[in-house]
């Protein structure tokens, strides 16, 4: 309780006009995203509850910056995420979950110094036409590195329509022997037509305590097509951040996608030498002004042989009641082998999931009906 108050103060005191600031612009902004998820396994159990975050988990948020003159400008956002079903924070132990980071941008680029969202998170658009962040992608059923602390961040300027974007998470474990940082890359073009790119994390355990020497990667590369009416997208990628957990047998990371505890994982798991590769293409259409459909279909493949790949599918659409709010339904089927436990998440994990039995080796089937509202 005292956090939520301290939260609430925090952004009415920054939303208000600040005249020490000139030329500054502060605004408060933030959605509210909530669903009714059904999720039923080939075991013969389902579940179905109300859940927050199909497509963007709900949060509150303060952004602002200040003109510094000579096109350069100071820039900062503070952001916490809540879940609607319960009112709860999404993570009680944090101010702002999210993001809390400042920065400087000018002519040469974008500097950041904060708690930031990964590069693989930002770039959902470009995976396909859910953003991948609903039941039916794939590469979210796997899990998507989201944020780190301590993160060092630059972004260039877009030139002849690429632009680079490098991130140093800075570890700061103290007592570690030796455990890197967590550093991303990211390069993307953009044409009338084309969006083509690369995104990428790694990160090092610590040497004292591994016995698995593996760095964890996340490699993505994605080309996009816009065709008329609608967009072709292809994702592909490699990673062997995932690892079991009492809910299944890929229902966890070896690193976190969140950063806790500070960037840092011990090298002791021996999954960090499975490696999967992941494919999935889909493409969506405007059937109108307001109504947009899309079907996807992906694969996640176990290199190692060990019988831990899944597929799977998904067709859903929005429809746009206004500019700020919109009504969504998707349809998806998991099927897992014999020996992968994957199984679905929304861009928040759902509150009413299933577990263990009925997710190993179990065919998935998923439906989600929800809205969305940005403020």
């Amino acid at each position: 309780m005292r956090q939520q108050l301290c939260l609430v103060a925090a952004l009415a005191g920054s939303a208000m006009p600040a005249p020490a600031l000139a030329q500054g612009q502060t605004t408060l902004y933030g959605n509210i995203d909530e669903y009714v998820g059904y999720i039923r396994s080939s075991s013969g159990a389902s579940i179905i509850g109300l859940n927050d975050g199909a497509i963007l988990r709900s949060r509150l948020g303060v952004r602002g910056g200040e003109d510094l003159g000579g096109g350069n400008q100071f820039k900062f956002t503070l952001e916490q995420g809540f879940a609607t079903d319960s009112g709860v924070m999404a993570d009680s132990s944090r101010l702002f979950d999210r993001q809390a980071w400042i920065g400087l941008a000018g002519p040469y680029g974008e500097w950041r110094i904060g708690r930031q969202n990964t590069e693989i998170f930002m770039a959902g658009g470009a995976i396909d036409y859910t953003e991948r962040t609903t039941f039916g992608s794939l590469f979210n059923s796997f899990g998507i590195p989201s944020r780190y602390d301590n993160d060092l961040y630059y972004k260039s300027p877009r030139l002849q329509g690429a632009q680079l974007t490098l991130h140093y998470a800075l570890p700061e474990n103290a007592g570690r022997a030796d455990n890197g940082p967590v550093v991303q890359a990211m390069l993307d073009w953009q044409g009338a037509r084309w969006r083509a790119g690369y995104v990428g994390l790694a990160a090092r355990p610590d040497s004292a305590t591994a016995t698995v020497r593996n760095r964890i990667v996340y490699h993505n590369v994605y080309v996009n097509y816009q065709y008329g009416k609608g967009k072709v997208y292809l994702a592909l990628g490699r990673s062997n951040n995932n690892t079991a957990s009492a809910n299944g047998l890929n229902t966890a990371a070896i690193l976190s996608n969140i950063s806790s505890p500070n960037n840092y994982f011990a090298g002791t798991d021996l999954n960090a030498a499975r490696y999967y590769n992941l494919a999935q293409v889909s493409a969506d259409y405007r059937l109108g002004p307001q109504l947009r459909v899309g079907a996807l279909y992906g694969v996640l493949h176990d290199t190692s042989g060990g019988g831990a790949s899944a597929r799977g599918f998904n067709v859903g659409g929005y429809y746009d009641l206004s500019r700020r709010s919109q009504l969504y339904a998707f349809a998806s089927r998991l099927t897992n082998d014999r020996n992968a436990g994957f199984r679905f998440s929304g861009s928040a994990g759902p509150s009413a999931n299933l577990a263990g039995a009925d997710v190993n080796g179990q065919k998935l089937t998923g439906l989600q009906i929800g809205i969305l509202h940005k403020f």
